[in-house]
Order: C-alpha cells, then structure tokens, then sequence
C-alpha cells in the first residue's frame, strides 16, 4: 500500500499535473498531425510521422522549458543547452517511436492511427525522463 500512495503523491505533483496536461496537447498535436498528413494528404506513415514529430516537439520544448519543469532562462547559452538537450533526447525517442510504429504496422499489422496511439504511450514516459533527469534538471 506504501508503493501506491508514494506513486499518487508523485502523479499529483503540481510539475507532473503540468506534464500530463501539456504532455496530452502534445500528444494531441500529434496524433492530429499525423492522421491529417497520413489521410487526407495521403503521406506515407514514415513521412507523416516525421512531421507530426516536428510539430509536437516545438510545443513540446516551450510548455516543458515555461511551464512543467520552470526554467525561465533565455540567456541564449541556457536556451542553446536546453534546446540542443531536449533536441537530442527527442531525436532518441523517435527512434523508439519509428521502431514502435514500424513493429505495430509492419510486423504485428495494426493500423496506423491505433499504432500512433499506443507508441505515444512509451514515447511520452521516455521523453519525461530525459528532460526531468538531463534537459531541466535544477541545478
């Protein structure tokens, strides 16, 4: 019972109530962006996934840098770090986002938008880590 109640406390921190609201728009521009390119602009799963990527990780960056993790530096060395930090650990769960996608599609024959669902279930908690442990962290 101690196990629960230390991973409610966690999950009602303000930081991660701010992380889950922004990280479901994140989420939303997304699988939104995705399903656009991939339907009715008729792009490929590969290439609607790198623009929806994109488009998700530019919001991304702001709302975690003002909002989740508070870092209101724009002291362009602090900002550079940050942004190439936070690039680079998303440049790491896309790979893990094409490899989920391409397991799900591919291998297991899902289709796309239910297999842009379920990865951004690992893609999220990956991509908290990396900017709670590496990109934000308070110094």
């Amino acid at each position: 019972m101690n196990m629960i109640k230390k991973f409610w406390h966690f999950m009602t921190t303000p930081e991660m109530i701010l992380y889950i609201i922004f990280g479901v728009g994140t989420t939303l521009i997304n699988i939104g962006a995705f399903q656009l390119a991939n339907g009715p602009m008729g792009w490929s799963w590969q290439a609607a996934n790198i623009f929806a990527w994109v488009l998700a990780v530019i919001f991304a960056f702001f709302t975690n840098k003002l909002f989740v993790f508070k870092s209101k530096s724009f002291d362009s060395s602090v900002l550079w770090k940050e942004f190439i930090g936070f690039i680079g650990a998303r440049l790491l769960s896309l790979g893990v986002d094409y490899l989920c996608m391409w397991l799900l599609i591919e291998v297991c024959g899902w289709n796309e938008l239910l297999s842009k669902v379920a990865d951004n279930v690992v893609v999220v908690a990956i991509n908290y880590v990396l900017s709670k442990l590496i990109i934000f962290k308070k110094k």
